[in-house]
Formats: structure tokens, sequence, C-alpha cells
């Protein structure tokens, strides 16, 4: 019986290799992308913006710590041509989650009420046992879901997204009348959810390989590139997202951190994990099309795909973000759609480029990522100092969105460069998705601006949303070609 449902749902699937491995990715995370945002309503309900402002807090060292849990080298995991050696680099980013998880139980432990006193959320202090295990947790994830990527077992990997949004949450329900806490129980449960299910079979490979301490160092000095320049790109790209929750905590109040950390959420979550879906087949093809010199088109069919699916959704929170946010979140959350109007921008370029970032590393480019990064952390870091000088938090996010947009802007043209496409070629992409989107959205940007009696707001939001369905149908149907 099981088999008649699944043999006709696999046909369904693309023939290209790409396609469907985006497709398998894309189709898992689905499911967790709506449990967790048809649950955001609730939540918002449920929990006080002081209360996501503790999360944001916690979220930001939690991801400083993610980010260089296993020394970058799990991005190397793909790249060996041999199953030995990928399975020595898998140990070797193991080994080095486990190095990172030590440090962060010894931040808390002889540092813990000092850090989160300077970051003003005294509050954080009886929850903070939490960073060492959502650090062993989350880099232990992001080493095995990369040994998956490489043996192409997308279906696991996307099945572990669902794990992880049941369990985050049904903790945060359960655990709501915790306050604060139980958005970060949620938290930590979510990101050890999926883990050991990818861990079984990528600890079956290292033990089938028998990898050796010898092989393990070898393997540390072959992509030594990894922790001496991806390392510190990540961090500078990772502080440069959660400076703004630290420090409006910090210099404004948990309040302020929280309103930005649900404006940010909802942006960034689904096209965070589309892209991520994207980013990861995109990692597992580039290498191979690079062998072969077909580097060039792959990046401009991946750029054009996600600048039409990227683009409505910019151009909605943009036209009617505050209204849209105290409508779905309740009246106390409409500031947060001030700040989705003005970060829109910039998310959906970080959508379109996040995928594309993977190039610093088949390229074996880290330095000039580390430069790029560096770069973009400076900006931002000017951005809140003025916006902080001049005591407006609207300011501030306005200014931190903006810096961050014209910097990707600029890396979009130095992937042109790289790969071989004229600048044109990914323009033309962008406005051609910009004309569909508004073409779309007329309804909708009609009402807005116009206001017309005959066509009442929620006939034109849903007009509207049937004809980008619509559209992102057609383009799905493109992609089985």
């Amino acid at each position: 019986m099981l088999n008649r449902l699944v043999i006709p749902a696999r046909r369904l699937l693309p023939t290209h290799a790409f396609a469907r491995g985006v497709s398998v990715l894309v189709g898992g995370t689905a499911g967790a992308q709506l449990l967790t945002i048809a649950a955001a309503p609730l939540l918002t309900r449920l929990y006080a913006p002081e209360d996501f402002g503790l999360l944001a807090v916690y979220g930001g060292l939690l991801a400083l710590f993610t980010v260089v849990a296993s020394g970058r080298y799990q991005l190397a995991i793909p790249l060996p041509e041999t199953e030995r050696e990928a399975a020595e680099v898998l140990a070797l980013s193991l080994a080095v989650v486990g190095l990172t998880t030590l440090v962060a139980l010894l931040l808390v432990v002889l540092g813990g009420r000092t850090l989160v006193a300077a970051l003003g959320v005294p509050s954080l202090s009886p929850w903070l046992w939490l960073l060492p295990l959502g650090v062993a947790f989350a880099g232990g994830y992001q080493a095995v879901s990369h040994w998956s990527v490489r043996t192409r077992a997308f279906t696991a990997l996307a099945s572990t997204r669902i794990k992880q949004s049941l369990a985050l949450l049904a903790i945060q329900f359960i655990a709501s009348p915790l306050g604060g806490g139980g958005l970060l129980l949620g938290h930590a449960a979510g990101q050890g959810a999926g883990t050991l299910t990818l861990a079984r079979p990528a600890l079956r490979a290292v033990a089938e390989h028998r990898v050796t301490v010898a092989g393990v160092w070898a393997a540390a000095r072959r992509y030594r590139k990894f922790p001496l320049y991806s390392s510190w790109s990540g961090l500078f790209n990772t502080l440069g997202k959660q400076l703004p929750p630290l420090l409006f905590a910090a210099l404004f109040s948990p309040v302020a951190a929280g309103l930005y950390a649900l404006a940010h959420r909802v942006l960034a979550m689904p096209m965070t994990l589309i892209g991520e879906a994207v980013g990861k087949v995109f990692f597992s093809s580039a290498a191979e099309a690079h062998r072969r010199g077909e580097l060039g088109p792959l990046v401009a069919r991946v750029h054009a795909i996600l600048a039409h699916i990227a683009m409505p959704p910019a151009i909605v929170l943009m036209a009617i973000g505050p209204d849209l946010f105290a409508l779905v979140f309740g009246e106390r959350w409409r500031e947060a759609g001030e700040f989705a109007r003005w970060m829109a921008p910039w998310i959906y370029l970080v959508f379109m480029t996040s995928p594309l970032s993977h190039l610093f590393s088949v390229l074996e480019r880290q330095g000039q990522g580390l430069v790029f990064q560096a770069l973009l952390l400076g900006v931002r870091v000017v951005a809140i100092a003025i916006g902080a000088f001049h005591d407006d938090l609207l300011l501030t996010v306005a200014l931190f969105s903006l810096g961050s947009a014209a910097c990707w802007i600029g890396f979009l043209v130095w992937i042109a460069r790289l790969t071989g496409n004229p600048p044109r070629v990914l323009a033309t992409a962008t406005l051609t998705a910009l004309g569909w989107g508004l073409a779309l959205l007329s309804p909708l940007l009609v009402t807005g601006w116009l206001a017309p009696a005959w066509l009442p707001w929620s006939a034109a939001l849903s007009l509207s949303a049937l004809l980008v369905g619509a559209r992102y149908f057609l383009l799905f149907r493109r992609a089985y070609q």
C-alpha cells in the first residue's frame, strides 16, 4: 500500500539532478516552514516582545559559536574525491565541535553572569547552561548534514527539518508559562532533534573507513584554508547578522531586540530555509560544474530562479509591512512591521546571494571571502553606531539594512565577473523578476495606494496571493522539464 503512494510521488520529482535535489530539500522543509509560520501568530500572543528579545540574545550568542563550531571544516566534506578522505574530514569536524563545546561551557561557568549583565539581559543567566548544549547540537548537525550533502541523502536531510520544527514548537507551546525560558528550551530542542538521525550513517562511514589520527591530521593540513579564512569570514558574517539583537538589547532595551528579532525571523526564515536548501544542492553540484567548465551557466540559472521566488514577498513587505504585522501578530508588533519594510531589500539580496557564497569554498578563494565579510561587518558596525548616536531605533535598522544591501549588490557583481557572467545577465534577471512581481501584486498595490472602494484590502491580498501562487506553480513546472 505504501509503495502505491511512494512510487507515483517519486515520479513527480524532476529528472534533472540539480532540480531534483532542490525539490526534495525544499519539499521537505516546506512543511517545517508552514508549521513555524502558522505558529508564529500564536507565539506572539503567548510571549511578550521582551521574551523574544531574550531568545534573540541567546540565539545571537549561539550563532557566534555555531559558525566556528567545526572550524568550517564541514564545508570541505563534499570536496574530496575519495570516501576515506571525506570520512577523515567528517571526523575532524566532529572533533573540533567537541573542543568548541568545551570552550562554550568554560565561558558559561567562568564569565556567564558578567556576559549577560553587559548585554543588558540579566534574566538570561538561569538559562545560559543551554548555550554549550546548543553548540554541541548545532555544530554536530552542521557536520553530519554536510555528509548527507556529499552522499546526496537529501530525503533524510529534509526530514530532519520537520523534526526540528515539531520539537521546537512543541516545547515552546508547552513551556510558555516559563516566559522567555520556554522559547530558549524549544530552540535548544529543535537544534538537537535532527542530529541523531543524520549522525548514524555519518559515524558508520567513519568506522567503515577506519579513520586514523594521522589521516585526520592530514585532512586538517590539506583543508587548513577553511579554519584560517572561512572561519573568520563566517564569524564576521554571523557577527554582522547578530549585532542588531545583541546591541539593541544593550543600547536600547530587550523589547527593541524582540521587535527586531520577530521582523528578522519572519523575513529570513522562509527565504533562509529555501535558500539553504538550494545552497546545499548548489554546493554539491558546483564543484562538478567547475571541473567541467560549466559553473557560469549554473550560477546564472540559480540566480534567476531565486530572484523570481523572492521578489513578490519583498514587494509586499515594503508596501504593507506594518499593517500586515499588526494583522497577523497583534497590534503591539506593528513597529516590527516598520522594521520589516526597511529590511526587505537586504533580505531579498541575502536570499539570492547566500547559496552563491559557497563559491568561496568551491573555488578555494576563502581569502577574498574573508575580505568581503570584514567589509560587511565594518559597514554594519558604522550603521549601528550612527543610529545609536542619534538614539533612533528605526534609523538604526534602516541604516543597517541599506548598508548591508549595498554590500551584497557588490558581492553579486563580483560573482558575475568571477564566473564569466556579464553583470547585465544578473541585472536583467532581477529586473524581469521585479516586473513580474509588480504585475502579480498589482491588485494589492493599487488598493494600498489608491484605496478603491470596489476592491477591499483583504480581497486584493487574496487575489494577489493567487496570482503569485500560479506564477510559482509555473516556475516549479519549468524546473521539471
